[in-house]
């Protein structure tokens, strides 16, 4: 019968008649149903939806996926109706996709979002604004700003009088949008490049003259960003792209609680400072929520230092940030008030769709170092968002993260930081508690890393010279590896793994487990038994099964 009813079905054909049916609403009641059908299910029961078709992911190699997508055809005639498409898209992608929702997937800063973000994403993607210019956005172009003085409010803390100056003002910024962290952080580094190499006697600026000019300009041969040693890789990128080159971001040591080492700090500004001029200072970086391990650096002495050699202080928080809504941890991230720049992305601990990332600047004039103009658009004295931004054309994040705000309270928020945190804490104790393990790096924020290290290891360990413990930690290494890759293939729960560096040294790498505690759904239950599973992949490996 099923052979019968795909035989007989009309022919799809791309004709004006077809087109203005499919451009404007469903081909016909049966493909409604179907729609409205998938719809509910994602956009009333997405948790339960997600438990039913996907697990943490289905058991198939990324060669085998890889082999059932090589047609590179482009079909001149329509081959699917829109209800068959999503049909595949639950059916056949969903269940090899990763299941971010699960609360055993506790691997990376990715994690189940609110049911009500699905619902705000389709708004937004019906209303199409771009954000870029108010021809095509309007009072989203409004709403943009009142989003971004209200998380400046947070990280800032400026009067009334302040606000009320600058949540409208067309001549003056607090922040901006991007895509995500990485492209906030470049943001931050721009404009503290620029500020580096201003115009000065017939020089116009590093951002039309090039960066070689802007050096010579100022008798500097080099400029550097300085970053704990676990710094994102994004600030990499950004001296990339920036022109200074990846190489002068100079990793930092760290201290035993992996905050960047402020001794170390010192040391590294009192070589540039004898270099006679040679080299310029970019930009400091201070980590709030550092990515493998989520510790925080200290902000407060971080812009002490920056304030007295006049150094441009970024903090990114891409991860850690929300914590300031938190009554109860905001304190772990004092200091960053003092903060030139401020990155936050929002599809981390804002719990939002893909694709949020903000930067933030303490004075409202600084990102007019940036400010890009042209005939059609974005002229001079206009409004356009898009003047001090380094994307074009963008959806209305605003509109999302401006109703969540609305529909969670900071209250609400806080509570899914506070039981990160807690729950972290407790996993730390249950990996304290268990003598296969070895806890790496104590939970600050809600990441957390250990590894898989038994009592005879342990105990070699403790009194072994160097050369034995890196033949050990070797050994572990590969132990480790071979147990993040088995639990993962199963494919019931996730945590990944990573490389550190003890004591800085880069010759005795240590790999570790890594766990994000962020889903709210995420409790000590759940965390004993990825830790029971662990253990028996531990066995299996040990007895050769």
């Amino acid at each position: 019968m099923a052979h019968a009813q795909t035989t007989t079905r009309k022919k799809l054909i791309a004709d004006w008649q077809t087109l203005n049916r499919i451009f404007i609403r469903p081909e016909d009641d049966v493909a409604r149903k179907a729609l409205v059908k998938y719809m509910e299910q994602i956009l009333f029961g997405l948790h339960d939806f997600l438990q039913r078709h996907v697990g943490i992911t289905e058991e198939a190699s990324l060669k085998v996926l890889a082999d059932r997508f090589t047609d590179t055809r482009l079909s001149e005639q329509p081959e699917k109706r829109l209800a068959d498409v999503i049909s595949d898209l639950v059916n056949e992608i969903a269940p090899h996709a990763v299941n971010v929702a699960s609360p055993y997937f506790i691997g990376h800063m990715t994690s189940a979002i609110p049911y009500f973000m699905v619902h705000l994403k389709t708004i937004t993607a019906a209303l199409n604004q771009n954000v870029v210019k108010a021809e095509t956005s309007k009072v989203v172009s409004v709403v943009e700003k009142q989003v971004l003085a209200k998380i400046h409010r947070l990280i800032y803390q400026k009067n009334d009088a302040f606000y009320a100056e600058h949540v409208q003002s067309p001549y003056t910024a607090l922040g901006g949008f991007t895509e995500d962290g990485t492209l906030a952080n470049i943001t931050a580094l721009w404009v503290a490049r620029n500020g580096l190499l201003p115009p000065k006697d017939g020089f116009t600026g590093c951002e039309s003259e090039g960066v070689a000019a802007g050096f010579k300009a100022h008798g500097i041969e080099r400029c550097v960003i300085l970053v704990s040693r676990l710094g994102h890789y994004s600030l990499c990128k950004a001296a990339g792209v920036l022109g200074i080159g990846n190489r002068n971001v100079l990793a930092v040591d760290v201290d035993r609680h992996n905050r960047i080492d402020l001794n170390a700090v010192k040391k590294i500004m009192a070589a540039i400072e004898a270099e006679g001029g040679r080299t310029r200072i970019l930009a400091m970086i201070g980590i709030a929520g550092t990515t493998e391990t989520g510790t925080v650096d200290p902000l407060a002495e971080l812009a002490a230092i920056c304030a007295r050699h006049q150094i441009h202080y970024h903090v990114d928080a891409a991860w850690g940030g929300p914590t300031l809504m938190s009554r109860k941890y905001r304190h772990l991230l004092n200091g960053i008030q003092n903060a030139d720049s401020v990155t936050i992305d929002g599809h981390k601990q804002l719990y939002m769709p893909m694709g949020c990332g903000m930067v933030y600047f303490k004075s409202p004039y600084i990102l007019e170092r940036i400010a890009y103009h042209a005939r059609y658009i974005a002229r001079p004295g206009s409004v356009d968002l898009g003047i001090k931004s380094i994307a074009g054309s963008r959806e209305a994040n605003s509109l999302i993260l401006g109703s969540a705000l609305q529909i969670m309270g900071s209250q609400g928020y806080a509570l899914l930081i506070e039981h990160g945190i807690e729950t972290a804490q407790a996993f730390a104790d249950e990996i304290r508690a268990r003598a296969l393990f070895e806890l790496v790096s104590t939970p600050e924020l809600n990441i957390l890393t250990y590894r898989v290290c038994p009592p005879g290891f342990k105990q070699r360990l403790q009194t072994a010279d160097t050369d034995l413990q890196k033949q050990l930690n070797a050994q572990l290494n590969e132990i480790n590896r071979q147990i993040q890759v088995r639990q993962r293939e199963a494919g019931n729960s996730f945590v990944s793994r990573t490389t550190l560096y003890p004591g800085n040294c880069l010759e005795n790498p240590v790999v570790v487990l890594r766990a994000v505690i962020m889903n709210p759904m995420t409790n000590t239950q759940i965390l004993n038994e990825i830790l029971d599973e662990q253990q028996a992949i531990y066995r299996q490996m040990k007895t050769g099964s």
